[in-house]
């Protein structure tokens, strides 16, 4: 053996020495009880909780890391917790008086649901950011528009035929739970106790109704909106996973906001998809060129993120849409940002709870204005020159900017024919107090803006789709839907209207 290989043996002995005499981070006693009983109980829990960066780093050393590789955002964390790693009790004890599911539980007191403002004692910055993002509300900006309240009846109600007429009740909470609040959260509500048999005896358990739940909206039981394991699944809580599209995909697949599939059969998706492997999902900061080298949906609008010399191109933010300058969901034409995420104060011209009237005009007083929208494509298109030439970033945009312009005056002629037939009484709309999603024209109208004009946009966004732009729900779609409107029109029409 040379020297070399001598002097490389010694030093890997004494580095697994080190490691092997190193103090294992310290559980709480009430993390202990807890795992005495789960790991037998819930083993796939305890087991991802294992695997996170939760059970091997403890606040105190977390806090202690400097510059930008630090991922505690709160200055400090209370003495009882910095020194122990975070466990069950460090999540499932903490704040008991503000949680109305708090119970007693094995001498323990406490509750099933946490909360942003659970995770705000270490991650005080991300949860604030969050707190002012759009999808912290969605809850209550789908529950608090009446407008939305109708489709959705329209869309989950059980349907009744009766009398010659078709009608949509109210939908069951269930279905509702397992529909739309899927993802826009559900309300959580204690409605009770129950006793159930368990391996460990009878026990009381708090009866929660809107549970389970991790959508994004989430109205929890401490008052906080949002939950933090739609994106960082529980319990290992990764970082990893929530920077892979995958995660983004459970609410974004379309066809109304076909994001994923969009994405996933674009030039970015297909690099994703065949060079994953070899990604660090894990690295705080994020280094473009080194880390990755296609963007995901966390590095566009979330991750920090560092060109190789170190230099910030993009700060981390937990507000989502603080990068996002045009609203592209069509509601009914796509539009600038809200000024704040709560959108139910918005109304538009004709009173109606919607960003844009329905001949398109935007309701401005409620969104973002041009200097806003400026600096928040500023920083997008900061973003984009980290992989492309500025020729190709400007031509981009150019061409997004064209996408949006384009399908919102087609979306604004369906909607012209729609009116039509609204005041020529063949469908009953809104002013003559009917809904505008409760009959097969109008359905059709809403095919138009909500599934084919987003295809269209989500395709541009994502600088190419494949096919979505055109046949596979995009233009080819969008323009049919028009021609049937008129040919619908038409049809219902008295005599021949060419003469």
């Amino acid at each position: 053996m040379n020297r070399t290989s001598i002097l490389f043996f010694l030093v890997t002995m004494f580095s697994a020495l080190t490691l092997m005499a190193a103090d294992p981070p310290a559980v709480s006693e009430a993390t202990e009880a807890c795992l005495m009983c789960h790991e037998t109980l819930h083993p796939g829990i305890v087991g991802s909780w294992r695997e996170s960066r939760h059970s091997r780093i403890t606040p105190a050393s977390a806090t202690a890391v400097t510059g930008l590789a630090r991922k505690v955002s709160s200055s400090t964390v209370p003495a009882e917790q910095a020194g122990v790693v975070v466990g069950c009790a460090e999540c499932h004890m903490l704040r008991p008086d503000e949680h109305a599911d708090s119970f007693e539980h094995n001498d323990y007191r406490i509750h099933i649901v946490v909360s942003p403002d659970d995770c705000a004692v270490c991650h005080s910055v991300e949860t604030e950011q969050y707190a002012g993002n759009i999808m912290a509300h969605a809850y209550a900006n789908l529950k608090g528009n009446a407008l939305y309240q109708d489709l959705e009846r329209n869309l989950l109600g059980m349907p009744e035929y009766e009398n010659g007429k078709l009608s949509f009740k109210d939908p069951d909470p269930e279905i509702e739970a397992q529909g739309c609040l899927y993802c826009h959260g559900t309300k959580l509500e204690v409605t009770g106790t129950q006793t159930r048999e368990t391996d460990f005896g009878e026990m009381q358990f708090p009866v929660i109704a809107g549970w389970p739940n991790q959508g994004v909206g989430r109205v929890n039981l401490d008052g906080s909106l949002g939950s933090c394991s739609a994106c960082h699944t529980r319990h290992d809580f990764s970082i990893a996973t929530a920077r892979k599209p995958y995660t983004c995909k459970e609410c974004h697949v379309g066809p109304d906001v076909p994001v994923y599939k969009v994405y996933s059969a674009s030039k970015h998706g297909n690099i994703f998809h065949s060079q994953e492997k070899d990604w660090d999902f894990n690295a705080v900061p994020w280094t473009v060129g080194e880390d990755f080298t296609a963007p995901t949906c966390a590095a566009c609008h979330v991750s920090l993120l560092v060109d190789p010399e170190g230099e910030v191109i993009a700060e981390r933010t937990h507000s989502m849409n603080n990068r996002i300058a045009t609203r592209i969901f069509g509601l009914v034409y796509s539009h600038a940002h809200p000024k704040i995420p709560d959108t139910t104060v918005i109304r538009n011209k004709d009173g109606l709870p919607l960003p844009t009237a329905l001949d398109g005009t935007p309701a401005s007083e409620f969104l973002i204005g041009p200097e806003e929208q400026a600096r928040r494509r500023a920083e997008m298109k900061t973003i984009c020159r980290s992989c492309h030439g500025s020729s190709w970033v400007d031509g981009h945009f150019a061409r997004y900017d064209q996408t949006h312009d384009a399908t919102n005056a087609a979306t604004l002629e369906a909607t012209r024919i729609l009116a039509e037939i609204w005041e020529n009484g063949y469908a009953t709309g809104p002013a003559a107090g009917g809904s505008p999603f409760d009959e097969a024209i109008e359905r059709r109208w809403a095919d138009i803006w909500l599934f084919y004009a987003n295809s269209i946009r989500f395709t541009s966004a994502m600088a190419g789709g494949g096919d979505y732009a055109v046949f596979a729900d995009g233009f080819y779609s969008h323009s049919k839907g028009l021609a049937e409107m008129h040919q619908w029109l038409k049809e219902r029409e008295p005599g021949d209207q060419s003469d």
